[in-house]
């Protein structure tokens, strides 16, 4: 039954991006929009791109717009009723402001820039919400984090420890390589991973730095009932978190990466010899073949080989599981061209492996999450632990687009519908938005199982020495 007049007008939900991540975003919308009332408008560079997310709904409208073009972004602005920006983060800003001339709510997945935090005055004033860090991490990462916050604060306790960890994987049915891992998401940002500054946080009230070229070698284990051991690796900056979480005295505040135990390891491989450097450019890169590549950061010898060579310089023995891992990438074929001219050496890395850990059409991927909370009430320590996974349905309503299109299309209902009314730029830390987002989440899957335990704190047997 609709909740709205049949002759009423539809209210018009416009979606920037039409890619992977918003396949789940937009089948919400439009499964709700008879019910809703809703006319989804999905603009994209590509109308080919915009019109295979309509599925042929009669309440769906593909667009071709470029979103540079600022009279018809504006235009399209001026006409919606709240605006969804599923765009790359750097170009959320001129959509804000605009969202701000045209009095519209604006709902994002990326994390809140200096530049949007800056509009917060402005949105406040224009009465509009700027919601952001949506999605997955950030967005459920935040939402279920402040859920079991909150409940312990509620119950007069105080939090001792806070660790969060994420990670998009391959299903385990669709494991079937030696690094337990293919691409989910971008792969240059796989690539890049933990560069730009030393990991921070803070371990029992002592501040802790990891530089990028330790990064992997310090990894700590958890276990997710029904699926394994995992391992996490430290993200650049936990420390912002106190504030934002109201964690200000915690001793332990710890945010990482979930992979398959054993991946960190090898990755360090990478980062040793010099092959995720992103600031320099390989003169004949487009000429040279994989096992040229290898070698390139090798030293020079008249007779070894480059398998030598590499299991020599960083200390790989023929038996040891790493030495099949790249084997398996080939990394020593000399027939492969990397056939990218002008390349960086993470661009040709990121080509490598892009061979290996594509998807393949009937694969699925898999979101884990993970938080620990330590903490004290009437004069005891106490612990919860609060898992989830999420397996893909398929290659367009994959985990991840579940994952971060879900939460951000039921944000933006909330808004629409005026049960949320808070206005300014913010993140979904309020439970009057997460607790509707969370519970609706359940119906699609995303499920966290929060079990109390034994307080253990910080555990240095978690921890690769």
């Amino acid at each position: 039954m609709s909740f709205f007049a049949t002759d009423q007008k539809p209210r018009n939900v416009l979606i920037f991006g039409a890619g992977r991540s918003s396949s789940s975003l937009i089948k919400y919308l439009l499964d709700k929009s008879e019910a809703e009332n809703l006319q989804i408008t999905i603009a994209d560079l590509s109308l080919e791109n915009a019109q295979s997310k309509t599925n042929n709904h009669p309440r769906a409208t593909a667009l071709v717009l470029n979103t540079f073009d600022e009279t018809h972004r504006r235009e399209e602005i001026a006409k919606a009723d709240i605006v969804i920006s599923m765009l790359p983060a750097f170009m959320h800003l001129e959509v804000a402001k605009d969202c701000i001339l045209c009095k519209k709510h604006l709902v994002t997945a990326s994390y809140i820039s200096e530049g949007m935090q800056a509009l917060d005055e402005e949105a406040k004033a224009a009465g509009v919400i700027f919601m952001n860090e949506c999605g997955l991490d950030p967005g459920i990462d935040h939402m279920s984090a402040m859920k079991v916050i909150d409940e312990i604060r509620d119950k007069g306790g105080k939090i001792l420890l806070f660790e969060s960890f994420c990670g998009g994987l391959v299903a385990p049915e669709s494991d079937n390589n030696l690094w337990n891992y293919k691409f989910t998401w971008a792969p240059r940002n796989v690539v890049l991973a933990g560069q730009g500054g030393a990991a921070k946080f803070i371990q029992e009230g002592t501040y802790k730095y990891i530089p990028y070229h330790k990064l992997f070698r310090r990894t700590e284990f958890m276990e997710v009932e029904g699926y394994g051991r995992f391992e996490g690796y430290a993200n650049r900056d936990s420390l912002k978190y106190r504030s934002i979480y109201g964690l200000e005295d915690v001793l332990t505040l710890y945010r990482g990466t979930i992979r398959r135990v054993g991946f960190s390891r090898a990755w360090n491989i990478f980062v040793q010899l010099g092959m995720t450097d992103d600031s320099y450019i390989i003169d004949n890169s487009d000429t040279i073949s994989y096992r040229d590549f290898t070698n390139l950061f090798l030293p020079y010898h008249p007779t070894d080989s480059v398998e030598i060579k590499l299991r020599l310089m960083l200390g790989i023995e023929q038996d040891d599981i790493i030495w099949d891992k790249l084997l398996e990438l080939e990394l020593f074929n000399s027939d492969k061209i990397v056939g990218l001219p002008y390349a960086t050496p993470a661009q040709i890395l990121e080509k490598i492996l892009s061979d290996k850990w594509t998807l393949s059409e009937n694969d699925k991927d898999m979101i884990v999450m993970y938080h620990k909370f330590g903490y004290e009430i009437n004069g005891k320590q106490k612990q919860i632990e609060s898992k989830m996974v999420c397996i893909g349905d398929d290659q367009t309503y994959t985990a991840m687009a579940k994952t971060v299109g879900l939460p951000v299309a039921m944000a933006a209902l909330q808004i629409l519908n005026g049960t949320y009314k808070t206005p300014g730029v913010q993140l979904p830390l309020n439970r009057d938005l997460y607790l509707p987002v969370l519970n609706e989440l359940e119906s699609f899957g995303v499920i966290f199982k929060e079990v109390e335990m034994p307080y253990t704190g910080y555990d240095p047997d978690k921890l690769t020495p």
